[in-house]
């Protein structure tokens, strides 16, 4: 597996890109991003478990990601498509996200895009630090695939 996450902002777009290649099946991790009893295991920043996570994988289900660490509060969306094992897009916090996954050579490319409304909004999810948060939260995705 790749070391790191590629991190881009395009402030033209009101976008945060994540890029990250893994050694497994988009099957696998597409299973991480939508089995609570994994998403639990990887998505807090700071590596320690959810306390809850709900999960309803389907157009208009909601998720309900509760951290179990004092980084932050519940995450919280919609999904808008669901097509397995290649892409779910959502909505939450006022912006659109995507994860995308492709298969190349037995392995899976993920891109993880965060659209945000407006400039402003960008800024404010610069500011959260949603960028390093998220590129902590896919180190450890990268770690629990490892298992």
């Amino acid at each position: 597996m790749t070391t790191s996450t590629k991190t881009s902002i395009d402030r033209t777009t009101h976008t945060i890109t994540f890029s990250r290649t893994f050694d497994v099946s988009c099957a696998d991790v597409f299973a991480a991003w939508t089995d609570p009893a994994q998403v639990t295991k990887w998505w807090d920043p700071t590596g320690t478990p959810l306390a809850d996570c709900s999960i309803d994988l389907r157009p208009g289900g909601k998720f309900c990601f509760t951290m179990g660490s004092h980084h932050g509060h519940a995450f919280a969306g919609v999904y808008r498509s669901i097509e397995r094992p290649s892409t779910i897009v959502f909505d939450a916090m006022g912006s659109e996200g995507t994860v995308h996954l492709t298969s190349n050579e037995g392995k899976t490319q993920m891109v993880v895009t965060i659209r945000c409304a407006s400039s402003e909004h960008l800024d404010q999810f610069l500011k959260l630090g949603v960028d390093k948060g998220t590129e902590g939260t896919l180190d450890n995705l990268v770690t629990h695939l490892k298992r």
